[in-house]
């Protein structure tokens, strides 16, 4: 992985932590995410106006991935309902690098060095504790399956968008149809499921949306850009520095407890994204 891609992934973390903290805000978190959704569909029409139309195979890819990111938003609207940025967010994303990992080796869709599985390893032994913590805090654990699901959407739509972006060939049309896609897919579920109720109401609520939308576009779309770059697995696990970025924001920001639990995933995260880079 070159130092080009390494900064701009780790750039593509920071705002995907801030959009997180932006949902997190809320007072109702499938009302935030579906005007996020909103944002990235319109986002994604001003982008693919300029952009040539995808050929007829790249189609397949791109309503895959728009459908597991409707259904990773779901996830992960439902998870921060229940628990705190700094806990949900490293269970939601944290589990992601080591299913991409599994699924890369098995199909050998790229070649990953031994040093890079140890690190992507690492951040596993991270996620493990950061599980543990929950336990042990007795915090709500009727998070878990929600963060769960995020973190299985994240790996589905990580390895879809991997192969996805090479074969389109194009990075930011592939990203502006597929949040078209998600959109597509989440608005009438979130409807369907929550009625009129799910409708924002007041300025507020979708300024903050929005802007969340374009931290979301810009930071998934420099990630598309990663996976065309380099191995799907190494760009998986590099982006969940975002982890570290979230249970700051959770601290500082919404003044969550700094627990040990958390403080040694941390750290063990951080080794994880060191080696994957050696």
């Amino acid at each position: 992985m070159s130092l080009t891609v390494f900064f701009a992934v780790l750039c593509a973390a920071l705002l995907h932590a801030l959009w997180n903290a932006l949902i997190k805000t809320g007072a109702d978190k499938q009302t935030a995410m579906m005007v996020l959704s909103l944002g990235n569909a319109l986002t994604g029409l001003l982008v693919v106006c300029f952009r040539p139309w995808p050929a007829a195979e790249v189609w397949v890819w791109i309503l895959a991935s728009g459908a597991i990111h409707a259904a990773y938003q779901m996830f992960l609207a439902y998870a921060y309902a229940q628990g705190d940025l700094s806990r949900v967010y490293p269970l939601a994303r944290g589990g992601a690098p080591m299913i991409v990992l599994a699924v890369s080796l098995a199909l050998a869709l790229d070649p990953v060095t031994g040093v890079e599985v140890a690190g992507i390893l690492l951040l596993g032994a991270g996620l493990a504790v950061m599980t543990r913590g929950i336990f042990t805090d007795a915090e709500s654990r009727r998070m878990i399956p929600f963060a769960a699901g995020s973190a299985c959407a994240t790996a589905g739509y990580t390895l879809v968008d991997g192969v996805g972006v090479r074969v389109s060939g194009d990075a930011l049309a592939y990203t502006g149809w597929l949040l078209i896609a998600a959109a597509v897919f989440y608005v009438p579920v979130a409807l369907g499921l929550r009625g009129r109720q799910v409708i924002p109401r007041g300025a507020r609520v979708w300024g903050t949306g929005l802007i969340a939308g374009a931290f979301s576009f810009a930071a998934y779309g420099i990630v598309v850009w990663a996976l065309g770059q380099a191995p799907i697995a190494l760009v998986a696990a590099l982006r969940e520095t975002s982890i570290l970025f979230a249970v700051g924001l959770g601290i500082v920001v919404f003044k969550e407890r700094l627990t040990r639990a958390k403080l040694s995933a941390a750290v063990l995260i951080v080794a994880g994204v060191i080696l994957t880079r050696i």
